[in-house]
């Protein structure tokens, strides 16, 4: 059992809620029960460390049986240790240490993809995770960050997924025009989420969400620049029927993504 919170293998751990040694490493952080469960089921062979207490271990019947299944081997801590360890101040007994498996943009949009969300410039960690989420929730076949958007691995985050970052291919560091390109060469249209464009309900009544879409957004705080509007095909805004000023970015992005999957989920007409 690993019981010193100031040990080296501790620390390294530790570290990982930082940027720089998830990008030196290639490695990112897991808390709680819910996220190592996702991991274990979906991307097993992507941990490189399980940690947890005794008594978080054995609340869990289900996480060690997938963990014997896939060969993947428990090491006890303390609750100093796992505290030490984490970012979150109650991480429920269970850490993981996984590795990054990012997808390429060319890998992305061969797969002939119908639904994909491009994020640029997002920066609120909640906010990301929540589209990661969302995008997973409506079937999109993949999210891509491009520009500057927040790292996806960072602790924060990944908790906003829930898990659905082990469930549909993320593109990281991508360059806005070139993921365009992409995706019109995959037969993909572009639209863009922006409080100047037209009202989404009539492009909704055009048929046009029903086609195979990238849904393109932007930065919370400014949308998107002028320039990454004009590589958009069309431009859709949310409609807003109550007093509410605007809605957060992630709530309008979860929209955006049920609207396309909603449409091209439709029985066609008789």
């Amino acid at each position: 059992m690993l019981e010193n919170p100031r040990s080296p293998r501790v620390r390294a751990v530790a570290k990982l809620t930082k940027r720089s040694a998830r990008t030196e490493t290639g490695l990112f952080l897991l808390e709680g029960p819910q996220a190592v469960r996702e991991a274990l089921t979906y991307r097993p062979d992507s941990i490189v460390d399980l940690f947890a207490t005794p008594t978080g271990w054995d609340k869990h019947p289900d996480i060690r049986a997938s963990a014997a299944q896939s060969d993947v081997v428990v090491e006890y801590v303390t609750e100093y240790v796992l505290n030490a360890m984490a970012d979150t101040v109650t991480p429920q007994g269970l850490v993981a240490v996984v590795r990054q498996t990012p997808t390429s943009v060319r890998e992305i949009f061969a797969a002939s993809p119908r639904l994909v969300a491009i994020c640029e410039e997002v920066r609120d960690p909640g906010n990301l995770g929540t589209i990661i989420r969302a995008a997973d929730a409506a079937g999109a076949d993949a999210v891509v960050l491009t520009g500057r958007t927040v790292d996806p691995y960072n602790p924060k985050v990944v908790r906003a997924t829930t898990g659905s970052l082990f469930h549909l291919p993320v593109s990281v560091g991508g360059e806005l025009s070139d993921v365009i390109k992409r995706a019109h060469a995959a037969g993909l249209r572009v639209l863009a989420a922006d409080v100047k464009g037209d009202d989404l309900l009539q492009a909704r009544s055009e048929g046009l969400l029903a086609e195979p879409t990238a849904w393109l957004f932007g930065n919370e705080a400014h949308g998107l620049e002028d320039s990454a509007l004009s590589l958009a095909d069309r431009v859709l805004r949310l409609p807003i029927f109550g007093r509410a000023e605007s809605l957060n970015l992630a709530t309008a992005a979860s929209v955006c993504l049920y609207e396309s999957a909603f449409s091209q989920r439709a029985a066609p007409a008789l």
